[in-house]
């Protein structure tokens, strides 16, 4: 079998503004998507002994770069979530020189506030759901609610994977319309 060549020389002349189109439509950033290209032409430096040829060059680099843009998101989205307390040395005499978690919202600090509004909104979501055809209430229910499998609401219904979607989208399009009215 014949070796496949590549010819990195010309990949920034022949790839960079595709690879740069593709990469800005997912990422909405023009900085990020040119470090994302930059690493994706690194990335296949190094990897250039694993080029078979079974694809083109091109289609190779965006495979590299659309890892790429998914470990780009994976770490960002990693970072979601993660709780950060500053700590500061306060020499105030009250505090008498200690050191204070500066102040950061608790997630589990409930007022009694927080409860009724909670409780108002799922009472407000069960009487949009009261509203719903049965089919769809039930269905709804089995899927967003219960968390069925698609193919157990299906045999248990005797409907189509289709017919499923379709009544969920208008399961959902009917409570988005009530709950905008009685929620709002």
């Amino acid at each position: 079998m014949a070796e496949h060549k590549i010819n990195p020389n010309n990949w920034i002349k022949l790839y960079s503004d595709y690879l740069f189109n593709y990469t800005i439509t997912r990422v909405n950033n023009r900085e990020i998507a040119q470090d994302l290209v930059s690493e994706t032409f690194l990335a296949g430096l190094k990897a250039m002994k694993n080029f078979k040829g079974e694809a083109s060059e091109r289609t190779w680099l965006i495979s590299i770069l659309k890892r790429k843009i998914i470990d780009y998101y994976r770490k960002i989205n990693s970072k979601k979530g993660q709780a950060e307390v500053r700590m500061s040395y306060s020499n105030h005499t009250d505090a008498e020189g200690d050191w204070l978690e500066e102040r950061v919202a608790d997630p589990f600090d409930k007022t009694a506030e927080d409860e009724l509004e909670n409780s108002e909104l799922g009472d407000a979501i069960n009487d949009c759901i009261a509203k719903l055809p049965e089919k769809q209430a039930q269905v709804f229910k089995m899927k967003t609610i219960l968390g069925y499998e698609t193919e157990t609401i299906c045999n248990e219904l005797n409907i189509t994977a289709s017919n499923l979607w379709v009544i969920i989208h208008r399961a959902r399009t009917a409570l988005a319309d009530c709950m905008e009215k009685k929620w709002l």
